[in-house]
């Protein structure tokens, strides 16, 4: 089976770091993020990945190479003009069509969701799983009684009502068929698929997961790596 990472975005949001690197190659924990989503897919058994690769692209190959070091075998696709996430599938059709299944990452989020387990939900006449994790506060929460008076306070908890998409997919090669030629996955494809009954969620609740959107993102996953197991083997 094969991986495709979505890695070809800007990081407006993380400018200057994303002047000379791009984002999915910012550093957390002395790791790149795309190493530490390399290490999860191989771990996974998933040894052949495909990244689409964009801005400054030069640095991802010259940096992850053929992926030898790591234990994997690395292609990439170049997206000549930003294709959206659904069109940067599209572009990889070429080297993808031939699998039954594959994965499908964001390449800015950390995460070690069992990769495996969303590919085993996948069958009948689905064309897509998709991993869902719970939604995590941006703050933290005020728990009161029937009194008002409170009780506790929760720092920025998960809240397991809610539930995220979590940017890890696994699809069969029908995926081709709900694609646009640019734009994104979650905005033209998905909606068709819920509507015809062919995507599946695949909630994961005890994972860690966290999408590096800022600056305050990468402080506070770099913090949790640092000081925790992020993989057991």
């Amino acid at each position: 089976m094969k991986a495709l990472i979505l890695a070809g975005g800007f990081g407006k949001r993380l400018m200057p770091l994303t002047s000379e690197r791009p984002k999915p190659m910012i550093e957390i924990a002395g790791k790149p993020i795309l190493v530490w989503q390399i290490e999860l897919l191989k771990r996974n058994n998933i040894k052949n990945v495909v990244v689409t690769i964009a801005h400054l692209k030069e640095v991802v190959i010259r940096e992850l190479g053929s992926g030898h070091k790591y234990g994997v075998s690395l292609a990439y696709v170049v997206e000549d003009e930003p294709l959206g996430t659904g069109g940067a599938i599209a572009n990889a059709k070429s080297v993808l069509e031939g699998e039954e299944k594959f994965v499908v990452m964001n390449g800015d989020i950390i995460t070690n969701l069992n990769v495996s387990k969303l590919c085993e939900e996948l069958k009948g006449d689905l064309v897509g799983t998709m991993a869902l994790v719970p939604l995590p506060s941006p703050y933290g929460i005020v728990v009161f009684d029937e009194n008002y008076k409170i009780k506790e306070f929760r720092e920025k908890p998960r809240l397991e009502d809610y539930y995220i998409n979590a940017g890890v997919y696994c699809f069969t090669n029908e995926i081709f068929d709900y694609l646009p030629n640019t734009g994104d996955i979650e905005k033209t494809s998905f909606p068709r698929l819920a509507r015809e009954g062919k995507l599946k969620a695949v909630v994961f609740k005890d994972v860690y997961w966290k999408s590096i959107d800022t600056y305050k993102d990468v402080e506070e996953a770099d913090k949790y790596l640092r000081e925790n197991e992020l993989f057991s083997e």
